[in-house]
């Protein structure tokens, strides 16, 4: 079973940045893809960035140039970085992770990102 735990959320103006960290459990070598979902009040939840065998990158198109999704092998993590936060990005943010082989994907808790002035 794997373990995901996200961090680095919380309230922000707008503008202003935040790194969003997803630790896991076990080695990030073992997930075919990685990736980062919101869900804001009222609104389906949605794919923010995917890092796919550890090299493809995939952002919203809404959100290029603004989100970037790395991973660090160091820290088994999966790191959203996000810029010029807007009022509009406010949600919770997922975690989410597909391990290689595997049809099952494994969700962490979430973590509240607020961008207000």
């Amino acid at each position: 079973q794997v373990q995901l735990v996200e961090s680095g959320g919380g309230l922000v103006q707008p503008g202003g940045s935040l790194r969003l960290s997803c630790a896991a459990s076990e080695s990030i070598s073992n997930f075919l893809v990685m990736g980062w979902y919101r869900q804001a009040p009222g609104k389906q939840r949605e794919l923010v960035a995917s890092l796919t065998a550890g090299v493809i990158t995939n952002v919203a198109d809404s959100l290029k140039g603004r989100f970037t999704i790395t991973r660090d092998n160091t820290n088994n993590t999966a790191d959203l970085e996000m810029n010029s936060l807007q009022p509009e990005d406010t949600a919770v943010y997922y975690c989410s992770v597909k391990p290689w082989g595997s049809q099952h994907d494994y969700w962490g808790q979430g973590i509240q990102v607020t961008v207000s002035a």
